[in-house]
């Protein structure tokens, strides 16, 4: 029986680089003639993506299956958390809602269920592929998790794969993080580890030089790559400690000014993507009421926990701040998912699905009314909207419990085979959609960029980027800068041996 080669990305924390690094491996595995599938068979994240089948995966799952030019399915992830609050999360099984549990009960009641769940979508994916790139979750070294853990070493261990410890220079502290993870793992498990990864390097080389060889010599762990940070590199990021890069200060250099509320439970925030790649455009993620200024254009992002999103923005005073900035005339707003049932008239969850609180009212800029509901939408959507005197079809995706009712005054702004999705206030200057993705349809852009620059007297700008393009692009960047800074060989080998042999004793 065929049986796949995997390779395995672990860090020292979060956010230390896994998911692009896993993502960079798919795409050279691919140019090197390999089938090639990710895997992470736990993933905690708010951002999603859709099958096309029509189920919930992890977004970088998603996104590493495009860089491996396959087709995403949820035998790559398998179970997605997804927080809906303090201490609670929805837990999706192989795409579609399998209940709500508490952290205790996940870890003490789900798994064995969830190991199974593991063995066997790994078993299919052995089965169909000739490489395999595991990303791991966190750090291996949380040991008060790890006698029940799905994610890291007990994966490693159930796929006979290598491992490749990755640290974040960019954080301070590498080689004590490298060195304190590889001294709390097990000693079976720190023969698993073949090298280490330093990532998001600036700076001199030759000054870290002395560093690296230290690091060999007291750990006998070799050194496979440090890998110079990347500028601008358009591939979505899923953790939202990614938003702590951007600033809620204004750029006098751009031409428009795009703010995005940030609140706690924000999800599928690369929706926003498109717009940080274009020139004239700034974008910025705003959390109090004084950073939101004058934009032109106001975003509500997508929200895991909508009600108790809102309340935020009632609490902090965000709402009446965009209610007043709204009122001014000269700032369009626009709502995606949970920022569009917000911009409604209410939001009722009568069975507590997302939140304790049963009613909320909302912005009241669009005429609509949304009830949580039990049963999830996640599907694949087209359709078209008429906007600029043209017809532009448009293609996203739908992740949302809630249902949303119109009132008389309902303009669609998505016309669909058999149905309508979104609304348009009467003056046009409110707009909400449950298309995921809306902006990253260039011509739609281009157009509803072109009618801000309009607004405020600026000429139109035409021929803007392809935004996938620009991420075909990075994805070959990726793959390129790995190569120029990795021990590819080494790893290769690595990879056959492990299979042949195992753990080298």
């Amino acid at each position: 029986m065929k049986k796949a080669l995997p390779i395995m990305i672990q860090g020292t924390h979060s956010d230390a680089g896994k998911s692009i690094i896993t993502t960079g491996l798919c795409r050279i595995f691919y140019q090197d003639g390999y089938k090639t599938a990710p895997f992470k068979s736990q993933n905690m994240a708010l951002n999603s993506y859709i099958t096309l089948d029509g189920k919930e995966i992890g977004r970088a799952q998603g996104v590493q299956a495009e860089a491996a030019k396959t087709i995403a399915t949820t035998d790559m992830n398998p179970i997605l958390i997804k927080p809906t609050r303090d201490q609670e999360s929805q837990i999706v099984v192989h795409g579609k809602p399998y209940r709500n549990m508490e952290a205790g009960s996940y870890r003490k009641d789900f798994f064995e269920t969830g190991l199974q769940l593991i063995k066997d979508s790994y078993a299919k994916l052995s089965e169909n592929y000739d490489r395999i790139v595991i990303e791991g979750a966190g750090s291996p070294a949380e040991i008060n998790l790890n006698d029940r853990e799905l994610v890291n070493m007990r994966v490693a261990n159930l796929t006979n794969a290598p491992v490749i410890l990755v640290g974040d220079i960019e954080k301070g502290g590498v080689f004590a993080s490298l060195v304190g993870t590889l001294q709390l793992l097990s000693e079976e498990d720190r023969k698993r580890v073949i090298g280490v990864i330093i990532n998001k390097f600036r700076g001199d080389l030759s000054l870290l030089t002395p560093g690296l060889d230290w690091f060999e010599a007291y750990t006998g762990v070799p050194i496979l790559g440090v890998i110079p940070y990347i500028h601008n590199l358009t591939i979505d990021a899923e953790d939202s400690v990614a938003l702590n890069r951007y600033s809620h200060e204004e750029d006098p250099t751009k031409e428009i000014d795009i703010a995005v509320v940030r609140y706690p439970m924000i999800s599928n925030f690369t929706d926003i993507d498109p717009f940080i790649r274009e020139p004239d455009c700034h974008v910025r993620f705003i959390t109090k009421p004084e950073q939101l200024k004058q934009p032109d254009i106001i975003i509500l992002p997508g929200s895991k926990n909508t009600i108790e999103d809102l309340r935020f923005l009632k609490e902090t005073g965000l709402m009446g701040k965009i209610i007043s900035v709204y009122k001014s005339g000269r700032t369009k707003v626009v709502g995606i998912c949970g920022g569009y049932q917000m911009l409604g008239e209410s939001i009722t969850d009568p069975n507590h699905i997302e939140s304790s609180i049963s009613f909320e009212t909302g912005l009241q800029l669009l005429p609509i009314q949304t009830t949580i509901t039990k049963e999830k939408t996640t599907t694949l959507s087209e359709g078209l909207i008429s906007f600029g005197g043209f017809d532009i079809l448009v293609e996203g995706y739908e992740i949302h419990m809630g249902q949303s009712t119109y009132g008389d005054s309902y303009t669609p702004l998505i016309v669909m085979k058999g149905r309508s999705d979104g609304c348009v206030s009467n003056n046009g200057s409110v707009m909400g959609t449950y298309f995921h993705g809306i902006f990253h349809n260039d011509l739609f852009r281009e157009k509803f960029i072109n009618e801000v620059r309009k607004m405020k007297g600026l000429e139109a700008v035409h021929g803007r980027i392809s935004f996938n393009q620009l991420r075909e692009d990075a994805f070959d960047h990726l793959a390129s800068h790995i190569r120029e800074h990795v021990k590819l060989d080494y790893i290769y080998k690595k990879m056959e041996e492990f299979q042949t042999r195992g753990v080298s004793k």
